[in-house]
């Protein structure tokens, strides 16, 4: 499905259930799509728990580009498309999230979307090589919502203090863009999904 924002239209994959138990948003990262193996790992996971998933590829992938550009017009397009989808699936906790750049917008817009969870697949802390240029204060900026983020041990991105988070999952020897491990990030999000339920 396609849902219009002020920025262009964003293309929904969506996987509903009947009663949902929350709505689960996930997003790509800054240059790939909705169907990497990560993403669809955390997507199965939430449809055992019972939830309706929503994938979405955001505008600026859409038209065609592959970086997102100023981070308040990216993340006014994600305010949009979340709620024309929770209009679509009323009365249900939401939990957002992506990888990297994804987890970005997720832990971004978690307060005013009122998200209860976020899921933050690789997290990109700082650029590589650049430890001084920390996104700690985007992990943080979640308000009452419970973050998990998993990310990989030999991501030159960085990794996330345990003290930043509701859970940081560390799978070794991983890059940033997951090869293996995906069932570790099965079993990371399976009891945080039934608690969000």
């Amino acid at each position: 499905m396609r849902i219009e924002t002020s920025v262009g239209p964003a293309e929904i994959e969506l996987d509903e259930v009947a009663n949902p138990t929350f709505l689960l948003v996930m997003t790509h990262g800054a240059g790939g799509g909705v169907d990497a193996k990560d993403i669809l790992t955390v997507r199965d996971s939430a449809l055992a728990a019972g939830a309706t998933v929503a994938r979405v590829v955001q505008p600026y992938r859409v038209a065609g580009r592959r970086a997102p550009g100023n981070a308040v017009v990216q993340d006014q397009a994600w305010v949009e498309v979340v709620t024309a989808l929770r209009a679509r699936v009323p009365g249900v906790s939401l939990v957002q999230g992506g990888r990297s750049n994804g987890a970005r917008v997720a832990c971004r817009t978690a307060v005013e979307l009122g998200a209860r969870g976020v899921i933050a697949l690789s997290f990109p802390l700082h650029p590589p090589g650049k430890p001084e240029k920390s996104r700690r204060d985007e992990l943080v900026s979640v308000g009452e919502a419970e973050v998990v983020v998993i990310n990989g041990g030999s991501d030159p991105f960085g990794i996330p203090d345990p003290a930043d988070a509701a859970e940081v999952r560390v799978i070794p020897k991983q890059p940033h863009s997951f090869r293996t491990g995906f069932d570790v990030i099965a079993a990371t999000v399976q009891p945080w999904f039934a608690r969000w339920g």
